[in-house]
């Protein structure tokens, strides 16, 4: 079979990973020589950290996964300013890492002549534009998360529910379609001498930056415009696309900005090639305002993927839960379907990532967010599967997860990734379940009305899992029910590790809720050490029934999602468990977590 252009990018990428995974083998024995340790002690040094055991493999862990989870719990004892200075070197680092590396790539691509001049023009371009983002970046967090977000809290005494007042009560949240309130923003809020508030456009509030952008993304349009895509006939379409980011990133009226980004979305609808630029999409970072984040990556589909039945399988649960709920919601019902037939799937890998995304890759994503353009163009759907399964069998064993599950089931858990088609057929039930979970019983208000309290994100990731599982549950056979099983309540447990990282809150309270039932149905028990009853599955998967129906109820009467969630959590210091066994089992957890969390098996 003759190979299309990308095959061989697609071979590049899954080489520059196992690349990056050679930083694990510092941590083997007699592993003095490895040319990669030069640049984990530069690493050490640029951050300012010693080169301990666990210093190393949470600084492993951010270079090679991107992710802060273990670094935080390094720094947790340094004092809230440090860890922030310290947490911006880190992230300037690695952005100086992965940019070298793409420049690299790309190189060998042009050498090569791997793409055509059309798609080879468009990622330099890409790369251009994505570095302004990177050192954009900086500037938004130290206004937004690390500025305006820890005013708020200290002015309200930290009490969140007065903040969210606040913002609805001021008016301070962009207006989205039809001038109703949006739920996201592309604005900063900005505290005045008189004590009031403003809200600033990026264009504003980044000035400097956004010109930058804007001059690097009307260069790669003139560049365009002179070329043909002719593999894809999608060269307007690419035109179309940037000339609406650069419209977008110039609006100043922070109410028209959701608008302007919804052109950005349409746009984007339009393009179908393996090949894909992700711009600003999703907002963790900001729990107030959700101020949408500085993405800006390509991604390439794998060419050899086999999409599977999953999408259907969703659509048949939804239908029946939907009339057997038996509340009439056409908007949302419609909706759903049509957001669902219209599905555009990408399972493959990152190829270039910029700004927010050196704090953390998604393994999976839908997109757009913004409900008004799903309910005309449909959504997209990236998975990461190739790039997560290889980096699960990259880490070293952990020796929390033998203390907390036992060996023999720790042993089932490490053997399932060697077990590849299984694995990724418990990826397509659970994270592509999770993606397409995220569309049902929404429509183009859902989220704006039903985040009053702030809470919205906390509910939806559960809702999303939860969703694929009992697709699974009532649809197909237990041929994978143990593997499925034991992929869940690993994911379940170490969601809990996450209790202080701010930006992955909901998936932290996600996991939360997941305990919740695996305690309830009696699969999980704790007495000062966890034991755990596989043959209870039934009463889990009943548990799941029951508690998504009462969820999906909530969406189709579009509540505050806060009447779902309090059922199960309470917010103190941290959101925790309201049952007292689940609460046990979690602070004893998380308390091991910060004591061995990053500690190899011996």
């Amino acid at each position: 079979m003759k190979k299309n252009r990308f095959d061989r990018v697609y071979e590049l990428l899954e080489k520059e990973q196992l690349e990056l995974q050679k930083f694990y083998d510092i941590l083997k024995p007699h592993q003095e020589k490895l040319e990669v340790r030069e640049e984990l002690e530069d690493f050490l040094a640029f951050v300012g950290l010693p080169p301990t055991k666990e210093v190393t493999l949470a600084a492993i862990n951010r270079i090679v996964h991107l992710r802060e989870d273990m670094l935080l719990q390094v720094i947790i004892d340094l004092e809230e300013e440090e860890q922030i200075a310290l947490r911006e070197r880190a992230f300037v680092w690695v952005s100086r890492f992965y940019t070298q590396r793409f420049s690299k790539l790309l190189e060998k691509i042009e050498k090569e002549k791997l793409l055509s001049p059309f798609y080879l023009a468009l990622i330099k371009h890409a790369h251009t534009i994505g570095q302004t983002f990177t050192s954009w970046q900086s500037s938004w967090m130290a206004q937004i998360v690390y500025g305006i977000n820890r005013e708020l809290l200290r002015l309200f005494n930290g009490d969140e529910e007065k903040i969210f007042e606040l913002l609805n009560e001021k008016r301070l949240l962009d207006k989205g379609h039809g001038g109703e309130i949006g739920d996201r923003s592309y604005s900063v809020l900005k505290i005045l001498s008189d004590g009031s508030f403003e809200r600033l456009s990026y264009a504003d509030a980044f000035k400097e930056e956004v010109a930058d952008a804007v001059q690097k993304i009307e260069a790669a349009i003139k560049e365009l415009a002179g070329l043909e895509d002719e593999e894809y006939g999608l060269h307007s379409a690419w035109v179309v696309y940037l000339i609406k980011i650069k419209e977008a990133l110039q609006e100043r009226d922070p109410d028209k900005l959701i608008p302007k980004w919804a052109d950005v979305d349409r746009a984007w609808m339009k393009i179908t090639s393996p090949l894909q630029i992700g711009h600003p999409l999703e907002y963790y970072e900001d729990h107030y305002r959700k101020a949408v984040a500085l993405e800006w990556d390509v991604r390439l589909a794998n060419p050899n993927y086999k999409s599977g039945k999953r999408r259907q399988i969703i659509e048949l649960v939804f239908r029946k839960l939907y009339e057997e709920i038996g509340i009439d919601a056409p908007s949302i019902y419609e909706a759903t379907l049509h957001n669902l037939s219209r599905i555009q799937l990408y399972v493959g890998r990152p190829m270039f990532f910029y700004g927010s995304e050196f704090n953390g890759l998604f393994s999976a994503q839908v997109v757009p967010n913004d409900e008004v353009v799903s309910k005309e163009c449909g959504k997209k759907i990236f998975a990461y599967a190739d790039m997560i399964l290889a980096a699960q069998k990259a880490k070293p064993k952990m020796r929390i997860r033998y203390e907390v599950f036992g060996k023999e089931i720790a042993q089932a858990m490490d053997a399932l990734l060697d077990k590849e088609d299984i694995w990724h057929t418990i990826y397509d039930i659970t994270t592509i379940g999770h993606e397409l979970g995220h569309i049902l019983w929404m429509d183009e208000e859902s989220e704006a009305v039903m985040n009053r309290s702030g809470m919205f994100k906390l509910a939806e990731e559960f809702k999303a899992t939860s969703g694929g599982l009992v697709a699974y549950f009532m649809f197909e056979d237990d041929r994978y029910i143990d593997e499925l099983l034991l992929d869940h309540i690993q994911r379940s447990v170490s969601l809990v590790g996450w209790m202080e990282v701010p930006e992955v809150l909901p998936y932290y309270v996600e996991g939360l809720l997941h305990l919740q039932g695996l305690f309830e149905a009696g699969v999980f028990d704790f007495d000062e050490k966890l034991s755990i009853d596989f043959a209870k599955i039934d009463a889990l998967k009943m548990w799941y029934f029951d508690t998504y129906k009462k969820l999906a109820k909530v969406y189709l009467q579009k509540r505050d999602s806060k009447e779902f969630l309090q059922q199960f959590v309470v917010k103190e210091k941290n959101y925790l468990p309201k049952d007292k066994k689940v609460r046990n089992f979690v602070e004893y957890y998380y308390n091991l977590y910060k004591r061995i969390g990053r500690e190899i098996l011996s």
